[in-house]
């Protein structure tokens, strides 16, 4: 037992030096590790891809306490990093330049997601509330709710100018359209079923990806799909349908805001302009157990994660543009999304 205290320490050591040279947290990305529900495992890593340093655990070894119970989300606005706790009900905010604790929301039932408007206004989506949450994002108060009574569950965020645009996604086939300027619902988009990830392109079209729910969900006939929205209207203009047996998730956008992606076993990608949804995946989903998918905005590398048993640390791949592998690396249980620094 001596030996590995010792050995812990030795690496919580090397690890306190490196992050005190002030260059760990310069330009990267963060993983939330979701962690198991109810076990309080949840994690936050950091990615240098320059120096390829892996730092895992970061929010623990520079606070001193655990990140609490299934890690959901994370964004970064004026150098704080938001991280969304989905089954703690709160949102830790952190410094992005070394880790450090800074702040919390709480009060909140099970939030998803945060889009933050500006220094006195952000958005946390929520699973069971059936609300939208206002908050102060700096001083970390809630300020309102929109209430959505016909839809308990929202999730992921989009904004095209004073309008926030919402996906009502559990069991569900709605997008809940919000003007900024009142904070009022002024309109509802019927969409596939379970609408979850958006995405917003170059030529200003919000795209969506339905999963199309579960064939025991008590949803009826599952048909996943694609769909493409006009904002200004909010009309959709373009469906595309996936076979029923597919199981969609993780919706992307490259750093170029022309090419989509997401995983269905493999990864998928397709440019905004196509006509027809590709035969063949983009990178093979074999011998793997992809669970979450991003892109660098600014090099439009993309992120994938393994959760392999979702028991043991997942791992994550990195690859280029055209697909060509760059790197892997451990990080924690369950990598579930990325946020680029």
């Amino acid at each position: 037992m001596i030996i590995l205290v010792f050995s812990g320490c030795m690496k919580d050591d090397e690890w306190i030096k490196s992050h005190q040279n002030g260059s760990s947290l310069s330009k990267g990305v963060f993983i939330v590790n979701e962690g198991n529900f109810m076990y309080g495992n949840a994690s936050l890593s950091y990615y240098n891809p320059v120096t390829r340093v892996v730092l895992n655990d970061l929010f623990y070894n520079t606070n001193g306490l655990p990140l609490g119970d299934v890690a959901q989300s994370m964004v970064i606005y004026e150098k704080q990093g938001y991280i969304v706790m989905n089954n703690s009900g709160k949102v830790y905010v952190i410094n992005t330049t070394d880790g450090k604790y800074i702040g919390k929301i709480t009060g909140l039932t099970s939030p998803r997601y945060i889009h933050i408007f500006n220094n006195e206004k952000a958005y946390i989506t929520d699973l069971y509330a059936g609300q939208i949450t206002i908050v102060n994002p700096l001083t970390y108060q809630i300020t309102g709710v929109i209430p959505t009574p016909q839809h308990s569950s929202t999730e992921q965020m989009v904004q095209w100018g004073n309008f926030l645009f919402v996906s009502c996604w559990s069991f569900d086939n709605t997008i809940l359209v919000i003007d900024i300027r009142t904070d009022a619902i002024v309109r509802e988009i019927k969409t596939g079923k379970q609408p979850g990830g958006m995405v917003l392109d170059k030529y200003n079209k919000i795209w969506t990806l339905c999963d199309g729910g579960w064939s025991k969900s008590g949803t009826g006939s599952r048909i996943p799909m694609l769909q493409s929205i006009d904002p200004s209207t909010c009309a959709i203009e373009k469906t595309f349908s996936l076979p029923a047996d597919a199981k969609p998730s993780r919706l992307a956008i490259n750093g170029t805001r022309d090419t989509i992606l997401y995983i269905n076993n493999g990864v998928w990608k397709m440019e905004v302009s196509q006509t027809t949804i590709s035969d063949r995946p983009f990178l093979s989903g074999q011998n793997h157990l992809y669970y979450s998918l991003a892109v660098d905005p600014v090099t439009s590398e993309l992120y994938l994660s393994d959760a392999i048993d979702y028991q043991q640390r997942g791992i994550i791949y990195r690859y280029s543009s055209p697909g060509a592998k760059i790197d892997s690396f451990k990080t924690g249980i369950i990598p579930g999304s990325f946020c680029f620094k």
